[in-house]
């Protein structure tokens, strides 16, 4: 009996040592998408002749808005369906490249340093939430369902204000934004693990490419709605 329950601590602790090397490859690949959305971004506002086809009209912008959602959709099909790790890593930073240029009207509508401020203080939000859905024993499930609803409402009522361009109604979506995303940011955290958990070691890379891009997208929108709150416009 006592040697059984050693092998299993054993067991335990192999099991929690490949996650946590997994996991550690999910913040790098994160880390590194965001650099390449950074850099894209940056590129956009500083050559002036893609600066003016970008926002010569608001359709292109919305185009290219309505591209990154078929990307993630098409990305995540992929890899439920098995695609290699190099074309799912590949399709990820390529919706990083989009991702930065449609986030390049952010740099010139806010302040560089309002920015950077922001930046600094999500990252300290996104790492405190992803670590406690790391470290956590309760089970946030339920608080995923949730989550997903009140997206879902945000979404809805977020498209409703444009026309109706209500001020109250856009602060009341900000605060909502941001306690969405920082809720979402534990529970995706703690669903990558269980996924890493049932996975098989051929898995593994596509999953890590998988937890990277949502705890992209979570630190993005988290950032986006609290640069309502402490972005300065030039």
């Amino acid at each position: 009996m006592e040697n059984q329950a050693f092998n299993n601590q054993l067991q335990n602790y192999a099991a929690g040592i490949s996650i946590s090397q997994v996991m550690r490859k999910v913040y790098v690949k994160m880390f590194l998408a965001m650099i390449v959305s950074a850099a894209a971004a940056y590129i956009c506002t500083t050559v002036e002749q893609i600066t003016a086809l970008l926002f010569s009209s608001p359709v292109v912008y919305f185009a290219l808005c309505i591209l990154e959602l078929i990307m993630v959709v098409v990305l995540t099909h992929k890899i439920a369906k098995g695609a290699s790790s190099t074309t799912a890593t590949l399709m990820f930073y390529l919706f990083a490249v989009l991702n930065g240029v449609t986030l390049s009207a952010i740099l010139l509508v806010y302040t560089a340093s309002s920015v950077v401020s922001t930046f600094a203080i999500t990252a300290g939000v996104f790492a405190a939430m992803s670590g406690y859905g790391y470290f956590t024993d309760k089970d946030l499930s339920g608080l995923g369902s949730f989550l997903f609803m009140a997206l879902i409402g945000l979404i809805i009522i977020s498209v409703v204000n444009i026309f109706l361009g209500s001020s109250t109604m856009e602060w009341i979506i900000s605060f909502a934004g941001v306690a969405i995303f920082i809720g979402l940011t534990a529970w995706d955290t703690q669903k990558i693990k269980q996924m890493l958990v049932n996975s098989t070691p051929e898995q593994t890379e596509n999953v890590a490419t998988l937890g990277a891009l949502s705890l992209y997208l979570d630190f993005i929108n988290l950032f986006i709605y609290l640069l309502r709150f402490f972005g300065n416009r030039d």
